[in-house]
């Protein structure tokens, strides 16, 4: 009992908070590598870590210095291994989508907001590009900028439609084979470029078309919309994984007002911004105009006239 309680007596408040604090930190660092080859290569370092204190408590000096050498060889290529989590983690971080709730599935009704015509007719023309087996990328850009990705490909800046995009994505246009970028109900650049997601083990084999749409998306927050050319089926990929195949055209535009952010005008987010302001400001008066007549009538209670 003395043990624990001198134990006991050194731990404070702070020191509580320190091991919750980095508990999490650890927690959110494994979901952010879990079902990536990170997993594998950590695990190889700290075989040779084990290996490396097996020789130094057997004293086996040579083989124990060679293994110093690896391991501090190991530690510095890390950063340059792990390149594609660290920026991941850091465009999370940015973003504030690092240390949050993990969210819902497509179909949550609790995430439906208002009818977009930009995203009615992208689910149009998606699906009349999946009827005609012609494939296609179309990614919508959310919070994260892909200005560098546009920049691969041609620059448009022309309104969202339905015959845009099936003569972008036509096989004998010469930008059908890259991405198209939404940016704002602006199609923003086509044909671009998008980095390839690494195969993962144990996990289905996807095509270049398949393999590009997660890649972006596990590197930003963009939604992509992918049409296969061999199935005729319309997926959505975000977040690194990828949906099931989407049934029809009034699905599909449900699922991309679910998981995509309304287009702001600049202008009307400011005035939203000021409403609100006066909206809170009001209240606040509210409250307190309803508790000084509160107090007033604590103080001056009514006097009650005789029967």
């Amino acid at each position: 009992m003395d043990v624990l309680t001198s134990i006991f007596s050194g731990v404070g408040i702070t020191d509580v908070f320190d091991v919750l604090a980095t508990s999490v930190l650890f927690y959110y660092l494994i979901l952010l590598i879990r079902g990536t080859r990170a997993v594998q290569i950590l695990t190889g370092v700290l075989v040779l870590v084990g290996l490396l204190g097996i020789a130094r408590l057997l004293h086996l000096y040579l083989l124990g210095a060679i293994l110093q050498l690896i391991v501090v060889g190991a530690a510095v290529t890390l950063p340059i291994v792990f390149q594609p989590e660290l920026r991941r983690a850091l465009e999370q971080l940015g973003r504030g989508g690092l240390f949050r709730l993990s969210e819902s599935d497509l179909d949550d009704e609790e995430r439906q907001r208002g009818d977009d015509p930009v995203i009615a007719i992208i689910a149009r023309a998606a699906f009349v590009l999946a009827r005609n087996r012609i494939g296609a990328l179309i990614v919508l850009e959310q919070q994260s900028g892909l200005r560098e990705i546009a920049e691969t490909g041609t620059r448009m800046d022309a309104r969202v439609s339905v015959e845009l995009l099936l003569a972008i994505f036509m096989s004998r246009s010469p930008l059908h084979d890259g991405a198209t970028i939404v940016r704002d109900g602006l199609i923003e650049s086509a044909g671009c470029f998008l980095p390839l997601a690494e195969p993962r083990f144990g996990e289905e084999r996807y095509g270049t078309r398949h393999r590009a749409a997660l890649g972006i998306t596990e590197q930003t927050d963009a939604v992509v919309i992918v049409v296969s050319e061999e199935r005729g089926s319309v997926r959505i990929a975000r977040d690194g994984k990828l949906s099931r195949a989407v049934d029809d055209e009034e699905r599909l535009r449900r699922f991309l007002l679910a998981v995509t952010r309304p287009v702001r005008d600049p202008a009307a987010a400011r005035a939203d911004f000021v409403m609100q302001m006066r909206a809170r400001i009001g209240a606040v008066r509210g409250i307190a105009k309803k508790r000084l007549k509160r107090e007033e009538e604590d103080e001056n209670p009514p006097t009650q006239l005789p029967a």
